[in-house]
């Protein structure tokens, strides 16, 4: 049995940008001893190493779905269609899609990921989330615990 990873993306400088981390830091101590958190910040193929070899990739990022603020998105990368290669789909402008092709490439086994994507209401200068994001983020927990204990994908 593999590891598990939840990977927490954004940048904690740009309010709801900032809602992966955010995640991460509140998952602490909630989740089995074998589920690794990452914070990955604003990373890009520097996340390859945490996860490689795992079974199971929860990423946890804002994402612009065109729903109100704070509305919780659950996808996996074949539901954003094979245009990310191309540069035209990325989430947080940050090309995990492309990361996650490249560990496709470098694995023999393609591990389960879901994407936990939460709609932000405001990408700009600060550190707190605005309250539509911060209402969702228990939600988010939740969420994130069901897809550790899930066995399909």
């Amino acid at each position: 049995m593999g590891k598990k990873v939840v990977l927490g993306i954004g940048n904690l400088l740009m309010k709801d940008d900032g809602i992966g981390v955010h995640a991460i830091r509140a998952l602490e101590g909630r989740l089995p001893q074998d589920v690794e958190l990452v914070d990955g910040g604003t990373a890009g193929c520097d996340l390859l190493p945490y996860m490689m070899g795992a079974e199971k990739i929860i990423i946890i990022d804002a994402l612009k779905g065109g729903e109100p603020p704070g509305a919780v998105y659950r996808l996996t990368p074949e539901d954003c269609g094979e245009q990310y290669l191309e540069g035209t789909i990325s989430l947080h402008d940050l090309g995990i899609l492309v990361v996650l092709h490249d560990l496709a490439l470098l694995e023999e086994k393609t591990p389960s990921v879901v994407i936990i994507g939460i709609e932000p209401k405001e990408i700009s200068w600060g550190m707190e989330l605005t309250s539509d994001v911060e209402k969702s983020l228990p939600k988010v927990l939740e969420l994130v615990e069901r897809e550790i204990d899930r066995t399909d994908a």
